[in-house]
């Protein structure tokens, strides 16, 4: 891959407001693994090499299994994998990352919001969010796996 841009060099201060998006983060309600599988999930979707890396070495620190990692992206045909709740979540993080098909569906909110506290459910999107943008900056300047 041809070298690009480091982003964190050239504007710093734009990195800086991403790192305190991941100070928030790392406080919230959410369990970290929950995180890992959204941040795994939207990686794959966006085809994101390195934050896929990132992410499934720091959920199998966090205790998560091979299996589960590798049933992610499947996880529709995977079901008794995953709990009622993280069933969710992936159908969320699959629905906003894909905003442009439909965004997040009233089904998916409505369990969604039958699971979650209102709190929960904006936490969640804001981990949506925050890795979109990561996958988003990774890709289009090629950042390299280490």
């Amino acid at each position: 891959m041809e070298k690009r841009i480091n982003i964190n060099q050239v504007e710093p201060q734009a990195y800086k407001a991403m790192y305190a998006l991941e100070g928030y983060l790392a406080k919230i309600d959410i369990p970290k693994t929950l995180k890992e599988l959204i941040k795994i999930r939207a990686s794959q979707i966006n085809n994101c090499a390195y934050c896929i890396d990132m992410h499934t070495n720091d959920a199998i620190k966090g205790g998560e299994t091979n299996q589960r990692i590798f049933l992610a992206s499947a996880w529709k045909e995977a079901t008794k994998f995953f709990t009622e709740e993280e069933q969710t979540v992936l159908a969320m993080t699959e629905e906003i990352t894909l905003i442009y098909q439909h965004g997040l569906s009233k089904d998916t909110y409505q369990k969604a919001a039958e699971l979650f506290t209102e709190t929960q459910i904006a936490q969640i999107i804001m981990v949506i969010a925050t890795i979109n943008a990561w996958n988003r900056i990774a890709v289009s300047t090629h950042q390299e796996i280490e």
